[in-house]
């Protein structure tokens, strides 16, 4: 056997071992049923811990997100926003806590043209392109960003890159971190523009909540700093802004498949960490959650 030969069958090895895996999920979505036919809403509620979501939706403090279904811990596509929106919107969600393999998890998007011998998963919807977005637009959909977080902030190169991605984007000071309002702004920046969308295109829209992010205190009432409490205090009023958003979208466009996660969570001291862009459980570990607003069923 030459050497071409047994490289090529090492090679076919992780690729079977991978389509096994994946060939035992059932997959909960068919993305190729909602492509085309859907709005697809993308919600990263930036920084969000998976034990701080957990906990209030345990609590019924965020009755809006509780209302669609458990949130599901998952592993962080990256540490910090710059790495794990790579991934995500190259198609790599956040993956089950408990994945062992790429084909433990489920692609709601697959690259056709990377990995796992191109052959697409069952339920997702393969695409073109280097991004889900330019993969949806060959599809007919008109994408659009409303950035949070400054690297989606379009007065510097860097925050430039990102919104790049799509046909439309838009960031205002009034969304920034800081701003104690800015998920408010967001959202009736969104519903306003949204009153002069025509219907003729499926829209992808990707909105990155930077409320829940440092800083934070303010959510608290008396809190002079960020702390578990007011990162749960940020995800209360950001639940609230999100059942006005999903209550204009199903007004004005009739409904969405929307998909809403956080990017990483972030550290207030656990272990002697503090922020994020480390690895640490409390930054690698997610919530995660996809379902319908609107008429339909998964």
């Amino acid at each position: 056997m030459s050497d071409n030969t047994e490289k090529s069958a090492a090679a076919e090895v992780p690729l079977r071992m991978i389509a096994a895996s994946a060939a035992k999920r059932k997959p909960s979505v068919d993305m190729r049923k909602i492509v085309g036919s859907r709005d697809i809403l993308f919600v990263c509620l930036d920084t969000l811990r998976y034990d701080v979501a957990a906990e209030e939706e345990a609590a019924g403090n965020t009755p809006v997100l509780n209302a669609y279904g458990p949130w599901k811990k998952c592993q962080a596509p990256g540490n910090f926003t710059c790495p794990s929106h790579h991934a995500m919107f190259a198609g790599f969600l956040p993956a089950p806590s408990d994945a062992k393999n790429v084909g433990d998890r489920e692609l709601l998007f697959f690259p056709k043209s990377i990995g796992l011998g191109g052959q697409v998963p069952e339920g997702a919807f393969g695409f073109s392109g280097s991004t889900i977005m330019e993969g949806l637009e060959r599809e007919g959909y008109a994408t659009w960003c409303v950035g949070g977080v400054a690297f989606f902030d379009k007065r510097s190169d860097l925050g430039s890159v990102f919104p790049g991605y799509f046909q439309r984007s838009d960031w205002k000071p009034a969304f920034a971190c800081p701003v104690k309002e800015s998920t408010k702004n967001q959202v009736d920046f969104i519903l306003q523009r949204l009153e002069s969308v025509g219907s003729g295109k499926p829209l992808f829209l990707y909105l990155n909540v930077d409320a829940i992010h440092y800083p934070n205190y303010f959510y608290l009432e008396g809190a002079e700093g960020d702390s578990t409490a007011s990162h749960a205090a940020a995800l209360r009023y950001v639940d609230g802004q999100l059942g006005r958003l999903f209550d204009g979208w199903i007004r004005l466009r009739g409904g969405a498949f929307v998909i809403c996660c956080s990017d990483h969570g972030t550290c207030y001291g656990e272990d002697g960490c503090q922020f994020h862009g480390i690895n640490h459980p409390v930054v690698n570990t997610v919530p995660y959650k996809h379902f319908l607003i609107g008429k339909g069923s998964l």
